[in-house]
């Protein structure tokens, strides 16, 4: 199973533009969870994964990390990575 976890916040400029790309990928991978994280909020989560910028996306497979993406990445990349 991949999981998709984007960790970000309401201020943060690059996550308002990110939002869209993940929105398309959503669509696009019916077998990929994707979910998405205030850091302000949820901050017991994004300490469990070491967040220190946003937006970072965190990809899964199988519950172990493969991929992290710190910043705001074209949609590409994260389809590569996805793949």
């Amino acid at each position: 199973m991949v999981e998709v976890k984007k960790f970000g916040a309401v201020w943060c400029g690059p996550c308002k533009a990110l939002a869209p790309v993940l929105n398309e990928l959503k669509s696009q991978f019916d077998n990929v969870s994707f979910v998405e994280y205030d850091v302000d909020n949820e901050f017991e989560e994004a300490t469990k994964y070491s967040i220190r910028s946003v937006p970072t996306v965190i990809v899964l497979e199988d519950g172990i990390e493969v991929e992290r993406i710190v910043g705001l990445a074209n949609k590409s990349k994260y389809v590569n990575v996805i793949n």
